[in-house]
């Protein structure tokens, strides 16, 4: 494939040719070359190559959703009132007692959803699919399915997650065991202090699983100061002891930088050092540990938009895009370098904690993912510069996935 007049992360206009689903060559756009009679072969197309007119467009790498949660979606249904209240287990009882009463059937909304994610230019997801004494594998096998039904289109990574926690109702720590040996990729976890009030035994159990079925862990943090502190460094004990190093995430973790610039820092290093990546998804709360002190210090940071419109909560709109501006928007970023940096976390950075291969973010002024050798997981979008893209979000979008044009102008292709 030949990707014509489009601008790598905003510069100069360049024609990129895709072979094997990696970018094989990026060389200076030639304008004279552009065009050809229909009789005439096209000097810079080899016989049976594709043609992709950028029209001037910004060239991106795709982005990656590394927290989401399909199995609650409620996309392309109709608003309703918010009934949830406050706390985690309250949230968790309001989502028990609607999900199943949902206008169409939950298969069909997690498939609608992902399509949509794609769509609008995400080719990786890493998405949570609820496992406890209620649901049982149900909500699991329909993340399942939709992962299988757009194989082509996408890659998608399914986390079980104990969203009710381990220790509270029968039968949970078993239905997630059954998950992980069903095809999860990734074990979660959940607020060990304020969920299931037994920190060590809940970490253990997910750890636990993590070793038996050989895959990683991604722990949900709420909890605040020095709790999710606490949380935390239990988190990083267990990875160091079981030699887990780049196997961990961290979610939300918005209060980690609440309690003190030597525990903030304390903290960071102790993510450098063990490779635990953090996913944001881009909240609009204090205490938060700094962008880019974690990007200066090479931990690997991605975002995600969490529920999709859901009974947690009303937003979502499957455009990555859009909660980019949202990063940038919480953080009070203006400059053009960290609302850019947003747009790397939303692109490489999710990227690389699914590991692909991908790159790793090595500064805020870092801007990988379209060098030769790179997998071609591409977005090609509107916009003067990435930070014009990110305030507009335009809707001129063609998405590729291993080089092969996946979805155009916000449709999916095939």
């Amino acid at each position: 494939m030949l990707i014509r007049n489009v601008r790598p992360w905003g510069t100069a206009a360049a024609d990129v040719r895709v072979l094997d689903g990696r970018i094989a060559e990026l060389l200076p756009h030639d304008p004279a070359a552009q065009a050809p009679l229909e009789s005439s072969p096209d000097p810079m197309t080899s016989p049976g190559e594709d043609r992709i007119d950028g029209r001037g467009r910004l060239l991106l790498p795709a982005f990656s959703d590394v927290h989401v949660h399909l199995d609650s979606t409620r996309i392309g249904l109709p608003f309703r009132p918010h009934t949830g209240g406050p706390g985690v287990w309250t949230m968790v009882m309001n989502d028990r007692a609607n999900w199943r009463d949902a206008e169409v059937p939950l298969p069909e909304r997690v498939a609608g959803t992902l399509e949509r994610m794609i769509a609008h230019g995400t080719t990786r997801v890493r998405s949570y699919a609820q496992v406890d004494a209620d649901c049982g594998l149900e909500r699991f096998e329909a993340v399942i399915a939709a992962k299988e039904r757009f194989a082509g289109h996408a890659d998608v990574q399914v986390i079980a997650f104990p969203q009710a926690g381990l220790l509270r109702e029968p039968g949970s720590v078993e239905v997630l065991d059954a998950a992980l040996s069903a095809g999860a990729d990734v074990v979660g976890g959940i607020d060990p202090c304020q969920l299931d009030r037994d920190p060590a035994r809940h970490l253990d159990l997910v750890f636990g699983l993590a070793e038996k079925h050989q895959v990683e862990v991604d722990i949900h943090l709420h909890e605040p100061g020095e709790l999710g502190v606490f949380s935390t460094e239990l988190v990083m004990e267990r990875t160091r002891a079981l030699g887990m190093q780049g196997k961990v995430t961290m979610s939300h973790a918005y209060s980690l930088g609440s309690v003190s610039d030597a525990t903030s820092r304390r903290l960071i290093d102790g993510f450098a050092e063990l490779d635990i990546a953090l996913a944001t998804v881009a909240p609009a709360a204090a205490g938060q540990l700094s962008l880019v002190d974690l990007a200066e210090s090479g931990v690997r940071v991605g975002l995600g938009e969490d529920g999709q419109r859901d009974y947690w909560s009303p937003y979502g709109n499957c455009d990555l895009l859009d909660r980019t501006w949202q990063l940038a928007f919480t953080r009070g970023f203006r400059r053009d370098e960290l609302i850019e940096h947003c747009l790397a976390i939303a692109t490489i950075g999710g990227a690389s904690i699914m590991g692909d291969g991908s790159p790793r973010l090595t500064g805020v002024a870092d801007r990988p993912g379209l060098a030769v050798g790179d997998r071609a997981d591409l977005v090609l979008v509107d916009g003067e510069t990435p930070t014009s893209a990110v305030m507009d979000r335009g809707a001129d979008r063609t998405v590729l996935h291993d080089g092969r044009v996946v979805a155009e102008g916000l449709r999916l292709i095939g």
